[in-house]
Formats: C-alpha cells, sequence, structure tokens
C-alpha cells in the first residue's frame, strides 16, 4: 500500500506542503526587500557617519582658532615675542632672558588651553617656546612647523599612537614680525576615535603613510585597513570573522595625496545582518510551528473524512462476511464531514433498500410458487364444486323447508368458494390488457354505477377536475380496479354506523402532480389501523370477515401493470384515502403476479 493511496495522508502531505511553500514564498519576499534595505541603510549610514566625521574635525578646527584668536594677540604674547627678535636684542644674554619670558607666557597660555602642541614662533621663524602635551620626542617641533602649508590653514602630522590636527595663527602687533605666528596642535588619538564612534554609532581608523594610527577595533584586524586607504567610494571588507562596508574620508589640506591622513569609516554588516538572521531564524521557527500546526489541522480535517468511510468500509466487510443487510448503519461522530455524512445516510438508506428489495424477491419468489400451485389448487377445487352446485340444484326441487334451507346455504358458500378461486386464478396468471383509447371520466361514472346496483349500496358523489380526461388504457380493468376500491369503502361506511345516514362516498378526478390522471376515493369509515397500512396489498391478508385478501393485491397488479401507482392514506376515526394514478397513454406489455 502506497503512503499516497491514503486520503488522510495525502491531505497530511498536501498541508504540510501548501503551507511550508506559503511560509518559504512569505520569507523570501520579506527578506529579500529587508535584506536589501539593511543594505541600504549601511551605505547611507556609513557616509552620514564619515560626513560627521569631517564635521568633528571642522568643529575641532574652529574651536582651535578661535581659542588660538584669544590669545594670539593678546599685549603679553605679542611683547614678549618682540623682545626675542634678535634684531632688537643687544646681547645673548638678553636674548635667552627674552626667550625665557615667551617660554613662561607658552607655559602659562598652555595650560589655560590645554593642546597636545603648543609652539610660538619668532619673526625668523625661530621656536621662541614648546609645550603641550606631546612631548618633542615624539613629535618633532621644526618637521610639523615644516610641514605647514601656508599660513591660516590647519594640517595634520602623523605620529605614533595618533594623529595631530594643527592650526597656525600669525601673531599681531605692531611689534611683531611677519614670520611670527601661534601653532596649536590637538591630537586624533584612540580616545578621539572612541569619542567619534560614540558619536557615529561606526568604527573608525586614522591612516597615514600606509599605517594605520588609531582604531576603534583590535590592533590585529584593523592593520588590515592600511591597504583600502587609497580606495574610493563604499567597499567591503571582512575584519575578525565580520562583514564590514567602509568608506575612506580624506582629512585637511593632504587630502588626495599620496599616504595622506585619511579617516577609514566603518559599519558592521553582520551585526546588522544578525538581527536580521534572528529574525529569519524566528520566522523559520514560527514557520515550522505553522507547518506543524496546519498539519495536525490537516489531518484532524481528514479524519473527519477517513474516519466514517472506515466505518462504511467495515460495515459493508461484515456485511459481506455475514450476508446480513440489517447492520446498523455507523454512527456519526460530531466532527465529521458533511458529505461524508450523507455518503454514511445514503449507504444506510442504500442496505436498506436491497434488504427490502430481497425480501420482496423472496416473497415474489414465494408468491410465484404459491401462484403455480394454486392455479393448480384452483383447478382441481372448481371441478367439484360445479358438481356441488349441480347437486344443489337439484335438493332445491325437493319439497322439504329445511333441505331448501340447507341448499340455499350450501349454494352461497359454493359461490363464495368459486369466487376465492376466481381471484386466485387471476391473481397467479399474467394480466393481459387490452389497450384503446377512452374516458377516465365515463369510466368513473361506470364503476360508480356498478357499485350502486343495490338499494342500501352507499351513495358515491362524482367530481371531475375537467368534463373529458382522454386516456389511452385497459378501461375493463381500470373499471374493476374502481368497483373494488369502492366497494372497500361502501363496506366500511356501513360497518362505521349503521343507524345513521351513510356519509356519500368522494370519487374525485384530477390531473396528477406529475402528469397524467389521478383518482382518489374518499370515505368516512372507520379508519384503518396504522399497523394494517404496509400490508394492505399483500395477497391474502384482510380485516373483514368474509373477505378473501384478494382484491387490493390485484388492483396494484392491474394499476402498476398499466404504469400507474396505487397508495392509501388512513386515520382511524377519520376515514380512509385511496389515491390512484394513470398515465395518460400506457405502453403495451403484460404485468405478472
Amino acid at each position: 500500500m502506497s503512503p499516497l493511496s491514503s486520503l488522510t495522508n495525502r491531505i497530511f502531505l498536501g498541508s504540510a506542503i501548501l503551507v511550508t511553500v506559503a511560509i518559504g514564498v512569505a520569507i523570501y519576499r520579506v527578506n529579500r526587500p529587508v535584506t536589501d534595505l539593511v543594505e541600504e541603510d549601511l551605505r547611507v549610514g556609513v557616509s552620514e557617519a564619515a560626513a560627521l566625521v569631517t564635521d568633528y574635525i571642522a568643529a575641532r578646527q574652529t574651536n582651535f582658532s578661535t581659542e588660538a584668536k584669544l590669545i594670539v594677540d593678546l599685549p603679553v604674547l605679542t611683547n614678549a615675542i618682540a623682545t626675542a627678535d634678535p634684531a632688537t636684542t643687544q646681547s645673548p644674554n638678553d636674548l635667552q632672558s627674552a626667550i625665557n619670558t615667551v617660554q613662561g607666557v607658552a607655559d602659562d597660555y598652555a595650560a589655560l588651553l590645554s593642546p597636545d602642541l603648543f609652539v610660538v614662533l619668532g619673526r625668523d621663524r625661530r621656536v621662541l617656546a614648546r609645550g603641550g602635551r606631546l612631548p618633542a620626542t615624539l613629535v618633532p617641533t621644526q618637521d610639523v612647523i615644516a610641514a605647514r602649508p601656508q599660513a591660516g590653514q590647519t594640517w595634520f602630522w602623523p605620529y605614533p599612537g595618533g594623529l595631530l590636527q594643527v592650526t597656525a595663527l600669525p601673531t599681531g602687533g605692531a611689534s611683531a614680525g611677519m614670520g611670527a605666528a601661534l601653532v596649536l596642535g590637538f591630537s586624533l588619538n584612540q580616545a578621539a576615535v572612541e569619542n567619534i564612534k560614540a558619536r557615529t554609532k561606526s568604527d573608525l581608523a586614522l591612516v597615514a603613510n600606509g599605517k594605520v594610527l588609531a582604531a576603534t577595533l583590535d590592533a590585529s584586524v584593523a592593520s588590515q585597513l592600511a591597504g583600502y586607504a587609497t580606495s574610493r567610494g563604499t567597499f567591503d571588507v571582512s575584519l575578525g570573522g565580520d562583514d564590514f562596508i567602509g568608506l575612506v574620508q580624506p582629512l585637511g589640506s593632504q587630502a588626495g595625496s599620496a599616504g595622506g591622513p585619511v579617516a577609514i569609516v566603518l559599519r558592521d554588516r553582520t551585526e546588522r545582518l544578525r538581527v536580521l538572521r534572528g529574525i529569519r531564524r524566528d520566522a523559520l521557527l514560527t514557520g515550522l510551528a505553522a507547518v506543524l500546526v496546519a498539519t495536525l489541522i490537516g489531518y484532524a480535517i481528514a479524519r473527519t473524512v477517513t474516519r466514517p468511510l472506515r466505518a462504511i468500509t467495515a460495515t459493508m466487510g461484515r456485511m459481506a462476511a455475514t450476508g446480513d443487510l440489517t447492520q446498523p448503519p455507523p454512527a456519526e461522530g460530531r466532527w465529521d464531514d458533511e458529505d461524508a455524512r450523507l455518503l454514511a445516510r445514503t449507504f444506510g438508506q442504500m442496505t436498506a433498500a436491497l434488504d427490502r428489495f430481497r425480501r420482496e424477491s423472496a416473497q415474489r419468489e414465494r408468491l410465484s410458487s404459491l401462484g403455480r400451485l394454486s392455479t393448480v389448487v384452483a383447478h382441481e377445487v372448481r371441478n367439484p364444486l360445479m358438481i356441488i352446485k349441480s347437486a344443489v340444484r337439484s335438493l332445491r326441487r325437493q319439497p322439504s323447508p329445511e333441505v331448501g334451507t340447507i341448499a340455499a346455504s350450501i349454494d352461497e358458500e359454493v359461490s363464495r368458494l368459486n369466487r376465492v378461486v376466481s381471484g386466485v386464478l387471476d391473481f397467479a396468471r399474467p394480466i393481459r390488457f387490452d389497450l384503446a383509447p377512452a374516458d377516465l371520466v365515463e369510466i368513473c361514472r361506470d364503476a360508480a354505477q356498478a357499485a350502486q346496483v343495490g338499494a342500501d349500496d352507499v351513495p358515491v358523489a362524482i367530481a371531475a377536475a375537467e368534463p373529458q380526461m382522454p386516456v389511452i388504457t385497459d378501461a375493463e380493468r381500470v373499471r374493476t380496479v374502481l368497483v373494488n376500491v369502492l366497494s372497500n369503502a361502501q363496506q366500511a361506511v356501513r360497518a362505521c354506523n349503521a343507524a345513521a345516514p351513510p356519509s356519500p362516498i368522494r370519487l374525485e378526478t384530477a390531473r396528477g402532480p406529475a402528469g397524467g390522471w389521478r383518482i382518489e376515493v374518499i370515505d368516512r369509515g372507520p379508519g384503518i389501523a396504522r399497523e394494517d397500512l404496509p400490508r394492505l396489498f399483500e395477497p391474502f391478508f384482510t380485516t373483514r370477515r368474509t373477505g378473501s385478501g384478494l382484491g387490493l393485491a390485484l388492483a396494484k397488479n392491474i394499476v402498476e401493470g398499466l404504469g400507474g401507482a396505487i397508495s392509501i392514506d388512513s386515520t382511524v376515526g377519520v376515514g380512509t384515502t385511496v389515491r390512484i394514478d394513470l398515465p395518460e397513454r400506457t405502453a403495451q406489455r403484460e404485468a405478472t403476479a
């Protein structure tokens, strides 16, 4: 047996595949734009971070310039610079004393500004004073000054551990020489790049002359960034197992020169995508849970279909094994599929119909056998009856009253037996119909007239919906059926209340609901018990003491042989209605009992 041969498994698998594909497509449709959005956000973010680095450095330059301008033209500093001019100094001792004075003034101002480099230059560009946190061994004064592009500009000087941002302003005053200047330097060191990282939410590396001077990344991986100092636009780089997107931002007036200082701004793609991977993982887990739930629901739904099918199959197996068609249909579950319930009900109706058909077939077989036997018996009985009837005629000639009475009784019983024999013969042998055009209204009138030949017969009232009802049928057979039915109705009415005037029997004819014609015989007799209704058309079943039980059975054979139907509705104490439906045209055929 294939796993897919089961409806449960097919629904189970189909639900799982459908949900999996739907969730997969949904995750893909969501993941693709989200990933693109993250990439775009990284590019925009790294560009904004680079702009913030430039703004940060520009703001520092503005601060340096503002602070330098506060002291560059102060008389104390300008006068000290003027006294240290060799052109105006008389002796070396006085010159040294003036230089010491400039150094003292520089130390006072350096203490106020706290720069990393504080240099006072004389008119001849000699260094008159030097201060700041960075020692001369780390940042050579003359080298820094020599790198000065021109007055009023900022330049950068790399040193181990950072990048020195330097600003030079000429000193004012009438006594100041044209070459005199104040040089201030502030470092972009490890603390500075950490500060920039906190502001920009990005990693940063300062690179100059092919070396990484300071970086927020670990030194073991930051050294790899030196090779990207000349890159243009954004670039991708893998550092320490993480993927970054980077952008090179040139610094100062050396921007674009070989080995010039640059700031490399980095955004961690792995960290950003890690959040996205978490979302994907959660979506995947949610999808798996949805697949599991959908699968369980699909299995439960499949069970609502397959459970009743299995129950029906089991019932069919028991019927096949035992031959018992009366097996009860499977009980309906609360959650069973409506179509499965309909199938179970239809199956129950089918088995009931098959059982009824089997019983009817068996009964027909018995009746057929009984009919053949009855024909033989009827022929054998009829001959002695004729002899007895002839003998009774002889007895009637006797003058004795007692003999006449006995002869009359014998003659009456012989006539009754003869009628029974005739009924048995009519029921047992095939019925042949003589079909011809006729008027159903006229047939009903003839039958009513035949049923009222006696003075004590109950009157029959005829009500026809149309003046003429043409049919092609066996008029004599239909008349016989109507006479039989009317006679039964008259006997029922007479038995109801012998003292009161009998209620007329209504014989109504009209168009049938499914085409053809309908005849109804309605009486107000005592009615028929409910338990007797199903047996009224059985042969030899009768509720009257003197009845043969063959009249209605023969009437049923005739009506059905003519392609019609006969039924009886009755209510005890109210009356009985016999309905006969006949087609307008009967096909030529014959019916057998």
